[in-house]
């Protein structure tokens, strides 16, 4: 397979101006993106695109589940497709970079090789995956998942959003919702290139953060009994606090990640206190904790530490629990034909890289289970995500791309 010469650039420029013209569609308030997952602002979005994606000669597939597949043909009509891709839409108060970077990288590449009149043996699909995001429809990597047959489709279209709205019903509303069997395509391989969303590549002044893994995630679901009762009148031998038994369990959870460090992490984020009110002592917590870790035999000790040390907290307090694991998935391990490609693409370009791995999940951690997958990441401010703060520069989007652009073309194997 023959790599692209190192000459072989994407134009940066053209790059970052499609990204900023795409978040005119479904602008936030604070200089971000609000085009949440089935929305109208996300259906506009997804004609822009498709507009885009057509004048560089692309046809269009589209899933059940809404995933666009915009195919740039290959001179071998039977060889297997390079998948290139990530998600268009956003948090309600998200960036301008999360997930469309990936998808309009993939369109920068289609582009260039019209610029340079590049033939590859491979077809070569750009791809925009929907509802990665969750925050409208949960859980998040939704049609990934379903096309990675991790979730059923009825199911999917079934989920409710804080209105009652069915995900199917409004796919179909909005028009996205195609007549292909998900799940259909096989791939040769499937490249995403993300923002770090985290602080890592920034703070080191490297390039390029070469995915090796992504990280496997536990959610336990805690619930904490004791006694409301008058926090001026009651006695603390007397007391039953059920608000201070959630604290020195969170204090576990922090001892138990910080225990299998440096790659481990864990804390609550969803807490709720009853009856939350300033004079009475919380007779209720209910609290979700969030461990991951990129290795499998690490989140399951740190599953039975907290249950065990939960347990023992909760009986030497007098108090009672019930505790239930309520998500979760195992540590990916990319493809190391594919992690290589990118690493490889890196050093030919001259940018300094390290591998990474993923703390947040992504698409490509549901395709990596039914094609090889690997993934580029490139720096972000403060690694601010999930904010209309999130900010990268035009340089960091150019050398991820280029990156993209080389691994997915030497993939993809140039012909003449």
């Amino acid at each position: 397979m023959t790599a692209p010469g190192e000459n072989l650039r994407i134009n940066g420029d053209r790059l970052w101006d499609t990204i900023h013209e795409m978040a005119k569609i479904g602008p936030g308030i604070a200089g971000g993106s609000n085009r949440q997952t089935v929305t109208d602002a996300d259906g506009e979005g997804r004609k822009l695109f498709q507009s885009w994606c057509e004048d560089a000669g692309c046809s269009m597939g589209v899933d059940q589940m809404g995933t666009m597949f915009m195919r740039r043909e290959g001179t071998d009509p039977d060889a297997l497709p390079v998948y290139v891709g990530s998600h268009l839409d956003t948090q309600p108060t998200g960036g301008r970079y999360d997930g469309v970077l990936g998808v309009l990288a993939g369109l920068e590449i289609v582009r260039t090789l019209n610029d340079l009149s590049i033939k590859t043996k491979h077809p070569i699909v750009i791809t925009n995956w929907t509802n990665e995001e969750g925050a409208r429809f949960a859980p998040p990597m939704l049609a990934s998942g379903v096309f990675a047959g991790m979730h059923e489709q009825d199911w999917a279209y079934g989920i409710e959003d804080a209105e009652g709205k069915k995900f199917g019903d409004e796919l179909q509303r909005i028009g996205w919702r195609g007549d292909e069997e998900v799940g259909a395509r096989k791939m040769k391989a499937f490249f995403e290139l993300h923002i770090e969303q985290g602080p890592i590549l920034e703070i080191e002044g490297v390039d390029i953060g070469v995915v090796t893994h992504g990280q496997g995630l536990s959610w336990t679901q805690l619930t904490i009994f004791g006694k409301d009762s008058h926090t001026g009148s009651t006695p603390m031998p007397m007391r039953k606090n059920a608000g201070l038994g959630m604290a020195r369990i969170l204090d576990l959870v922090d001892e138990i990640a910080w225990s299998h460090k440096p790659d481990a992490v864990g804390a609550a984020g969803h807490i709720e206190v009853y009856p939350n009110s300033r004079n009475v002592i919380p007779g209720k917590v209910v609290f979700t904790v969030d461990f991951r870790s990129p290795n499998l035999a690490v989140i399951q000790d740190m599953e039975q530490r907290l249950a065990a040390g939960a347990q023992k907290i909760c009986d030497d307090m007098g108090l009672s629990m019930e505790i239930e694991k309520t998500g979760g998935f195992d540590p990916v391990e990319f493809d190391e034909t594919c992690v290589q490609a990118i690493r490889s693409a890196a050093e030919r370009l001259g940018y300094s890289h390290r591998n990474i791995i993923s703390g947040a999940g992504h698409d490509a951690c549901w395709v990596n289970r039914v094609a090889p997958t690997a993934m580029v990441m490139c720096p972000c401010v403060d690694g601010l995500s999930h904010n209309e703060g999130e900010d990268i520069s035009k340089e960091w989007s150019t050398a991820g791309a280029e990156v993209l652009f080389h691994a997915v073309v030497e993939t993809a194997e140039i012909v003449g």
